[in-house]
């Protein structure tokens, strides 16, 4: 992932505790409704991006394939976490538009 931007609002997310992270924590969070934007690293297993894409796509929740595991891991101050889950809506919208190459803010 070469956008900082991007990894500085998930650090953000992280700090406002508005993400959920690890396969288990997020899927659980997609069934209750709380997740508004899937990333899973690159170099997540291929069994974990095929069930998440299934998952996001049944619950209509946008998903992004992004970045490495070290980079995702530690932008939220954690260590190998391949997925995360970006509960605030703002911020999940924030992250999509830079991804799509269009910027909210600066």
């Amino acid at each position: 992932m070469s956008n900082k931007k991007i990894l500085g609002l998930i650090g953000l997310a992280a700090r406002a505790r508005k993400i959920y992270f690890g396969a288990d924590s997020v899927e659980l969070a997609i069934k209750k409704k709380k997740v508004q934007l899937v990333i899973i690293a690159i170099d997540a297993s291929d069994r974990t991006k095929d069930k998440f894409k299934k998952i996001c796509e049944e619950q209509k929740i946008p998903i992004m394939i992004e970045g490495e595991i070290v980079i995702l891991s530690k932008a939220i101050g954690k260590s190998n976490k391949a997925i995360i889950g970006v509960e605030d809506i703002n911020l999940a919208k924030e992250i999509q538009k830079i991804k799509n190459g269009g910027e909210l803010i600066g």
